[in-house]
């Protein structure tokens, strides 16, 4: 999980390219937006914290608490 690469798709994409973009990852397609990564499962990483990110904005949050949250969700879903 890279932070730039994040930060880059949530200033840059709107949702609908996000959700296009996890779903072409999801069916091994081409992407419609630019996603930085490694490999496929690093891309989608990057979607879906983007896409969470986006979300918790749409609610008030700012992207540094949001990112957090994210973070949080992602140590939570390891132990």
């Amino acid at each position: 999980m890279k932070i730039p690469a994040i930060k880059k798709l949530v200033e840059q994409a709107d949702m609908e390219s996000l959700r296009q973009a996890e779903q072409s990852l999801y069916d091994e397609q081409p992407l419609p937006i630019e996603v930085d990564g490694e490999d496929e499962g690093e891309k989608l990483t990057h979607v879906l914290a983007a896409i969470y990110i986006k979300e918790r904005m749409a609610q008030g949050d700012d992207f540094t608490t949001a990112l957090r949250a994210y973070s949080q969700r992602v140590r939570n879903s390891i132990n």
